[in-house]
């Protein structure tokens, strides 16, 4: 049984060699991530590898840029980092001199301004906790309230309890969405965004063919949340940042109300952050993390995420295969129970989602073996993954940029083909890619959606029950 959800690794120093990309894309992964908070020098050399494993195993492979945004961070430290004992003194200032023991730069003085006696500044995702007690114009005092407490280079930061307001993309973001399409990345993600102005900004600066990933990590984004789905093509949830926001213990009930919406609106939705970050260091899962990995399928997520897990791992092949099998597991098991996971779908008296809808029932035919679905622009694919048909889903597009970029989609294959120049051309094609689908064999029926006049995008108004071998 092949899983229909996607796996996403990121990458970093332990995959960059050609044989573990390959070895990972053999175990399971669909998708790599390019972290952009970090430095990516000489990755254009691993995305060749990536292409040169995409040609050779006939896979397309999708690539996310993933920005850093706008990511409060301390300043330098000497010797890199400095123990902080507990209820111990420590000053926060935007003075550009290397930090110590008793003093960190916090180059952000509109910030400074606004802190106020009693506010919490968590340090390194969250590890550690400064309570405000004293301010000035341009600095703040604070005590430590964390046992064991480090303070290093460039570490996070997050304030509670305080209202910033970041609506513009940064320098850094766009330049980097520049790279991002030198380098042929199918997808941008953006971090901390608070509402859709950025999305729309971004959409400004991508290629047409390329889609927009929208990370959710503070209250402000749950606030405006349905204006961002409807921006977005794609919602990440990412629980590290989200949860030092909002409450770790809000995080599960989030997730679930998130992917809930995203499935409701087509979006697809990403579920990342310590999925198996136990596996940085061991070679055995936890029974929390195959749950946490389970729980995600069992909501609807269409992807799942490994950071660190793959990027500096000790054991990334293990983490993929531990990820794909409990994938393959649960999803089993949803087949098998298959009207308690059905989802709700809003068409707002959309014509072409109400077309796509009707393949659902259709598919669900068990003698109907796949959905070869047209799509020049991906919309279309986007939709049919959306309604989470069991006929399997095979996407076909002219555009091999749109091809790779749905390959993240839930239970899509992606192929990449000359478009159809008419209904017998377009029967043509599906005829010789069944052909080459081990899984169709004769007299099984695939439904085949498209829309007419061909090459025009956005305009599935077509659908045919085609009976292979007639």
């Amino acid at each position: 049984m092949e899983k229909k959800a996607k796996i996403i690794a990121t990458l970093g120093p332990a995959i960059y060699n050609e044989t573990k990309l390959k070895q990972l894309v053999n175990l399971g992964v669909d998708v790599f991530r390019i972290n952009f908070s970090h430095n990516t020098k000489g990755i254009n050399q691993i995305i060749s590898k990536i292409r040169k494993i995409e040609n050779n195993t006939n896979k397309k492979i999708s690539l996310i840029a993933d920005l850093q945004g706008v990511k409060l961070r301390v300043g330098n430290i000497k010797n890199e980092f400095q123990k902080i004992k507990f209820n111990q003194k420590y000053i926060f200032d935007n003075k550009k001199e290397l930090g110590n023991n008793k003093r960190v730069s916090f180059p952000y003085p509109k910030i400074l301004r606004k802190l106020k006696k009693g506010n919490k500044i968590l340090i390194d995702d969250g590890k550690f906790t400064f309570v405000v007690t004293n301010k000035k114009n341009n600095s703040v005092t604070t005590v430590c309230k964390s046992q064991n407490c480090y303070i290093q280079s460039n570490k996070s930061v997050h304030i509670q309890n305080i209202d910033i307001s970041f609506n513009k993309l940064t320098t850094k973001d766009k330049k980097d969405i520049k790279s991002a399409i030198k380098l042929g990345c199918n997808w941008i993600a953006l971090s901390y965004l608070q509402n859709e102005k950025i999305i729309l900004e971004a959409r400004k600066l991508i290629k047409k063919d390329m889609g927009i990933i929208s990370k959710i990590e503070n209250k402000h984004a749950l606030k405006n949340i349905t204006k961002i789905i409807k921006a977005t093509d794609s919602v990440m949830i990412a629980r590290g940042d989200l949860a030092i926001d909002i409450g770790h213990s809000e995080v599960p009930k989030v997730q679930l109300s998130l992917i809930k919406k995203c499935s409701q609106h087509s979006k697809s939705v990403i579920v990342a952050t310590q999925m198996l970050e136990s596996m940085i260091k061991n070679n055995i899962a936890t029974r929390a993390e195959i749950n946490d990995i389970a729980t995600a399928i069992f909501q609807g997520a269409d992807a799942v995420m490994l950071s660190a897990e793959a990027a500096i791992g000790k054991f990334p092949s293990q983490a993929v295969f531990t990820m794909n099998q409990t994938i393959i597991s649960t999803e089993k098991y949803k087949k098998e129970h298959i009207d308690d996971f059905k989802n709700s779908i809003i068409s707002n008296k959309d014509p072409v989602k109400s077309i796509l809808l009707s393949v659902k029932d259709i598919a669900y035919n068990s003698d109907v073996k796949a959905i070869i679905v047209f799509s020049n622009s991906g919309k279309s694919a986007k939709l049919v993954s959306a309604i989470r048909p069991a006929a399997k889903i095979v996407t076909i597009s002219p555009n091999i940029n749109v091809s790779r970029q749905v390959s993240l989609l839930w239970g899509v294959q992606s192929i990449n083909s000359r478009d159809a120049n008419g209904w017998k051309d377009m029967m043509s094609i599906s005829k010789e890619i069944i052909k080459k689908l081990k899984f169709i064999k004769k007299n099984d029926f695939v439904v085949i959606t498209a829309g007419l006049p061909f090459g025009k995008a956005g305009m599935t108004n077509m659908i045919r029950l085609y009976k292979v071998g007639s």
